[in-house]
């Protein structure tokens, strides 16, 4: 989902980001895809959390430096949000702490720095794009899905659990030859159990890759989750693919059920 709407971001860094209001389809979809935003103006990082999420996003923030590089080695996201400018510990140095861990999570640099000394140190550091403070909402999501599907499209090979395929590039799921249709939400979910096939995956564990660890609804909504790919992969196939493990959590069969 992206913004037809010009979001501009005008009179420098304090300044407040417009949300999209009006939006389209398009083909590619973040479906449960996690980033953490690591920007000390907090007014605009609740602002670009809040967009990023109604695009359908999981999005975590957090306001400085050291912090960042302690959630982003801590917690496996799809991309980096980073501004340069920040207490603990500046941008430069979390990029190259986390290039030197060989953590290759996509980073993009957001600054109010503009000279292009300042925008080459950051590439040199291990960035993957850098963006100027005042911009615009819909030049941020276009590098933002642009880095993402560069991401995809190298990496999360398709996964094959006897005849349930989960592809993570094109969002599909198959039942033999069949497509069961899921949600974004139920896509992320079982991706999560699909990776971690075999193994018992804690609630806790869901709902911090899916909902973020910043979440405090109702923790049964994972229960939700589950009965509804019960429903669509399984009860129309007389499989059982994802087993409760009682206290514990839930593990995706490794022979697809």
């Amino acid at each position: 989902m992206v913004s037809h709407v010009d979001t501009t971001v005008a009179d420098g860094p304090e300044a407040r980001l417009k949300q999209p209001e009006a939006r389209f389809r398009c083909v590619w979809q973040p479906g449960g895809m996690r980033l953490l935003i690591v920007e000390d103006e907090r007014r605009l990082a609740a602002s670009l959390a809040k967009g990023l999420t109604a695009e359908g996003f999981v999005v975590d923030v957090v306001h400085d430096g050291a912090v960042g590089l302690r959630r982003a080695a801590d917690h496996d996201y799809d991309l980096v949000v980073l501004d340069i400018m920040l207490p603990g510990m500046n941008g430069y140095r979390v990029c190259s702490a986390l290039r030197a861990a060989g953590d290759e999570t996509p980073i993009l640099m957001l600054t109010a720095k503009d000279g292009e000394y300042d925008e080459a140190e950051g590439l040199d550091t291990g960035a993957d794009d850098y963006l100027t403070k005042p911009f615009s909402y819909v030049v941020l999501l276009a590098r933002i899905r642009a880095l993402l599907r560069r991401r995809t499209r190298g990496g999360s090979p398709t996964i094959v659990l006897g005849d349930l395929t989960v592809d993570p590039a094109a969002k599909v799921v198959l039942r033999g030859d069949t497509e069961v249709e899921v949600t974004a939400k139920e896509f992320a979910v079982l991706e999560h159990l699909a990776v971690n096939a075999g193994l018992v995956v804690s609630k806790g564990q869901i709902l911090e890759h899916v909902w973020g660890f910043a979440y405090d609804g109702d923790p049964n909504i994972v229960e939700v989750y589950v009965s509804a790919l019960r429903r669509k992969l399984d009860a129309p196939f007389g499989r059982k693919s994802i087993v409760t493990v009682r206290g514990a959590g839930y593990r995706l069969a490794t022979d697809g059920g």
